[in-house]
Parts: structure tokens; C-alpha cells; sequence
């Protein structure tokens, strides 16, 4: 019989905790998992304790994930390094602006057949172009690297209300293991092979969530955001097929959790389209809205359409992604959040 797999979830944030709660308790539920889930925690204080202390002792994350126990099995470590040791999967949940110093501290401590399983929502811009977060962790780790997406509100799927998500991942042979891993009653996992289009799909949806956000907080209705969830689709599925040129794109990938219903999420919900409300209603800057609102957490959509932008304005696109394009300058150009509604009404019909 083969070695139980060991796994180690890199991040403790609101959706790090999330995940650490279901990999936990199927880590104690199959034989091929090894019973200890290792969290890598940034070790912070909170109310004169060590937030690993806390978890350990109380098995509840306190500032990111209150009112919800972990499972007994999940070992909070404060040492990133210590924490992958003999890891055979690792799970990566950090925002997309640490992954590099992440994989630097860890690349000489973990195992060179590891599977990494990227659930971070972001690209990295460089001026080669366009790159993909589980791109990132391969070339600086050499190990495979899968991905998962969906419409999956942490606080949703920590309380084990139903939902769906996508696992991209090419390797066929991985895909069942990682179902098994991550799949729940209330918790439904597919597995796909475009698992660039999946990873692209959880990075651009932000980007369309905070104009959703502006909507709101302009006094626009249902119909308005209907627009921006149609046209950022369109936008989306463009971009997805410009970029990911060494994969054929189907369309029936933006049907599955990690396209059409994440998008629609959050839109509706999630942080993004919360502080782009705030934005258009206070006047106040990203930096000052997420500090203010986010109790420590990072904000991915206005980070992403800045290096969306960046990448578009290489390969001399910026006019064909109008959607994007105004949500970058509104959030960092200092344009004016009314220019929104003018990018919906001059929005081409199709792409």
C-alpha cells in the first residue's frame, strides 16, 4: 500500500482556514492522507495570544475565520519552511502579491515530487506578458501544480452550505487524489484538464466584481450589473483566448463553477465588489478602503487589472478590453468612477 499522502496548506487567511476545515476532515476520513494537515500561519497576536496558539489550543482561527472550529487534526506552524517539510501536496492560499517570496523561502525544504494546487486568484505581468500564479510556483519550484476555482465564498463554504468548484488539472492520473482531497457533501468538486482557463477565469472575475461594486455605489440597479457580468464574460472568454495559446479554449469551461458562477458571486458578493460600493460612494483610495474594511486581508481586483493593464498595454490591446481598462484607470488613474457607465454604453455588443 502507498505512503499516506501528507498535505500542508499554506495560508490561514478567511479562505486558507476555509479549506484547512474540509482538507482537514477528509485528511482523517481516507487512509491515503496523511491524518496531521500542516497550516503555515503568519504568526500574529490577537488579544495577548499567538494566533497558532490559539488555533491549536482552541482549534478556531480568531481573526480570519471566527466562529468556525477546525479540525482537531489541523497543526497551525508559524515557520513557513518547517511547515512543507515532507509535504506531498501543498495548497497554496496567499494573495498572488507574496507567491514569489513564499516559494523563496520554501523552494530548498520541500519534497521535488510534490503536487502544488494553486487556489490563489491572480496573474503576474512582466514584460514577456502574461503569467499564470501556478506558472510562478512550478518555475520556481519544479513541481506540477494544479489549480482550484470556483464561486466560493469562504464564510459559505466554512458554514457547509452548498457549493460547487473546478480543479484544472492536466495530469489525469492526479485528478481523482485531489477530488477525493477537497469533495464534501456540500462542497462538489469537478475536475478539468484547461486548467489555465480555470486559473484565468478566478483572477479576471475580480477585476468585473469591483465594476459591479462601482454600480452599486452609483445607485445603479440589477439590470446595470446584469450588463457588467454579461460584458466582463465577454471580456474574459477574449482574453482567455488570446492568451492561452497553447491550449484549445472550450466554452463549456466558463460554464462550470470556477466561469459563469463565480463571476456571478462576486459580483454579488465577496470583498471586491464591496469595496469598489465604497470606493464610488466615500471618494476614499483603494489602500484606505482596504485597511479600513478588510480586517488585515488583501484586495486581488484592482491588483490584477493593473497588471491586466500592463500586459494589454504590451501587446497594443488596451481598446479591445474596455471593461477592464476602466476599472484600472478608475482604481489607480485617478479617473473619475462615472467613466464606468460610459465604458457600458460604448461596451461593443460582441467581441
Amino acid at each position: 500500500m502507498a505512503e499516506p499522502k501528507k498535505i500542508c496548506v499554506i495560508g490561514s487567511g478567511n479562505w486558507g482556514s476555509a479549506i484547512a476545515k474540509i482538507v482537514g476532515a477528509n485528511a482523517a476520513k481516507y487512509d491515503k492522507f496523511d491524518t496531521t494537515v500542516n497550516m503555515w500561519v503568519f504568526e500574529e497576536t490577537v488579544n495577548g495570544r499567538k494566533l497558532t496558539e490559539m488555533i491549536n489550543t482552541d482549534h478556531e482561527n480568531v481573526k480570519y475565520l471566527p466562529g468556525h472550529k477546525l479540525p482537531p487534526n489541523v497543526l497551525a506552524v508559524p515557520d513557513l519552511a518547517e511547515s512543507v517539510k515532507g509535504a506531498d501536496i501543498l495548497i497554496f492560499v496567499v494573495p498572488h502579491q507574496f507567491i514569489v517570496r513564499v516559494c523563496d523561502t520554501i523552494k530548498d525544504h520541500i519534497k521535488k515530487d510534490a503536487v502544488g494546487m494553486s487556489l490563489i486568484k491572480g496573474v503576474d505581468a512582466s514584460p514577456e506578458g502574461l503569467k499564470l500564479i501556478s506558472a510562478v510556483i512550478r518555475e520556481k519550484l519544479g513541481i506540477t501544480v494544479t489549480v482550484l476555482m470556483g464561486a466560493n465564498i469562504a464564510n459559505e463554504v466554512a458554514e457547509e452550505k452548498f457549493c460547487e468548484t473546478t480543479i484544472g488539472c492536466k495530469d489525469k492520473a492526479l485528478g481523482p487524489m485531489l477530488k477525493d482531497l477537497m469533495q464534501t457533501n456540500n462542497f462538489r468538486v469537478t475536475v478539468v484538464e484547461e486548467s489555465d482557463v480555470v486559473e484565468i477565469c478566478g483572477a479576471l472575475k475580480n477585476i468585473v466584481a469591483v465594476g459591479a461594486g462601482f454600480c452599486d455605489g452609483l445607485g445603479f440597479g440589477d439590470n446595470t450589473k446584469a450588463a457588467v457580468i454579461r460584458l466582463g464574460l465577454m471580456e474574459m472568454i477574449a482574453f482567455a483566448r488570446f492568451f492561452c495559446t497553447d491550449c484549445q479554449v472550450c466554452p463549456a469551461t466558463f460554464l462550470e463553477s470556477c466561469g459563469i458562477a463565480d463571476l456571478i458571486t462576486t459580483c454579488y458578493g465577496g470583498r471586491n465588489r464591496k469595496v469598489g460600493e465604497a470606493f464610488a460612494k466615500t471618494g476614499k483610495s483603494i489602500e484606505q478602503l482596504e485597511k479600513e474594511m478588510l480586517n488585515g486581508q488583501k484586495l486581488q481586483g484592482p491588483a490584477t487589472a493593473s497588471e491586466v493593464h500592463l500586459i494589454l498595454q504590451h501587446k497594443n490591446m488596451v481598446d479591445k478590453f474596455p471593461l477592464f481598462t476602466a476599472v484600472h484607470r478608475i482604481c489607480l488613474d485617478g479617473h473619475s468612477v462615472t467613466d464606468f457607465i460610459r465604458c457600458l454604453q460604448n461596451h461593443p455588443e460582441h467581441m
